[in-house]
């Protein structure tokens, strides 16, 4: 079960959500100044805490040795949680999530599997795990996802190159709607700059779902 801390909208009214996940030896703590940064009245957030301890944070799945078993259990459990959202009454066409590194490992691998329709996945500063495997098990609706991705050119990690040949892939063998944009930035978060793509993103697919724009 993972452990998480809900902040909800500005709008009491709201129902927009956005599952937020962090990255290797972070936690929900990391993540407090994204509402603010993101300044969107509407949008709520589950602030969430990956499975397994790491050096005083957590980890979604070992990087290290095979992570395949690791990747398709912290999968399940973000499913649980939208089921868990949705039988409680958040629909999950109005439901974001948004990860960094690990974290957009997990939103790509939930955009492409989750059975249902989400309002829109933000992955930043990631890559996708098997990707040519991935296609084969796209979800029904996967190919109505709507995906935004940023990219470093000087990410040491996680070359820009790399991650573009996988969501090259994604876009012609798997039908998939991803936008990316590559940023002179490292393995981080690039400010406002970003925040400001991010921001019109999340407010774009709101938009498109009540027929404006």
């Amino acid at each position: 079960m993972l452990t998480y801390e809900r902040i909800a909208a500005r709008e009491t009214a709201s129902g927009w959500r956005m599952l937020v996940m962090h990255g290797l030896g972070d936690s929900l703590e990391g993540y407090r100044w994204l509402p603010e940064a993101l300044n969107l009245p509407w949008l709520g957030y589950l602030l969430i805490n990956a499975p397994d301890e790491y050096h005083g944070g957590y980890s979604w799945y070992d990087f290290q040795n095979n992570p395949a078993p690791g990747i398709a259990r912290s999968r399940a459990e973000v499913f649980e949680l939208l089921d868990a959202e949705r039988a409680g009454g958040v629909p999950s066409e109005q439901t974001f999530v948004f990860g960094f590194s690990q974290g957009c490992l997990m939103t790509l691998e939930t955009g492409m599997r989750y059975p249902h329709r989400l309002a829109g996945l933000v992955g930043v500063s990631g890559y996708v795990h098997e990707p040519e495997r991935a296609v084969r098990e796209l979800s029904p609706v996967a190919a109505t996802q709507r995906f935004f991705v940023t990219l470093g050119t000087y990410d040491p990690l996680l070359p820009a190159d790399r991650v573009k040949g996988q969501l090259h892939l994604l876009q012609k063998d798997g039908g998939l709607d991803i936008q990316w944009r590559e940023l002179a930035k490292d393995h981080t978060i690039a400010g406002e700059e970003e925040i400001a793509m991010i921001r019109a993103f999340l407010q774009g697919c709101k938009d498109k779902a009540a027929g404006i724009g």
